[in-house]
């Protein structure tokens, strides 16, 4: 999400308004802090601070049940197992990595087409 237009700003702005809900646990939550935080995408760090705040606070955070299937990144398991428990989809930039995992897997685009026709 490197512009405040677009699929992944609309998804954030769903979450925000509290349309959609954000599934995680705190690997998952670790990583979002890790990533938002990154000297390369300059986002301004009360930004990201508000934005961790309010994830940690409306978000839901469960315990996965570990999965048996092989990724090419195992920093990708946790966004797996927590979408196959919950039931819901894993929506990312970067789909190539996910499917073969037996999880739902849609680009912020793909999110919104599919949640528009509802």
């Amino acid at each position: 999400m490197l512009s405040s237009h677009g699929p992944p700003a609309a998804v954030l702005n769903l979450v925000i308004n509290g349309s959609v809900t954000v599934i995680l646990d705190t690997r998952i939550f670790d990583e979002y802090d890790a990533v938002l935080h990154r000297k390369k995408f300059a986002f301004p760090v009360e930004s990201v601070d508000e934005i961790l705040t309010f994830i940690q606070r409306e978000g839901v955070f469960i315990p996965p049940l570990p999965v048996a299937c092989t990724v090419p990144d195992p920093g990708d398991l946790p966004f797996i197992e927590v979408a196959l428990h919950a039931q819901v989809p894993v929506v990312t930039g970067n789909t190539r990595h996910f499917r073969e995992s037996g999880a739902i897997v849609m680009t912020p685009a793909e999110f919104l087409s599919h949640r528009s026709r509802y």
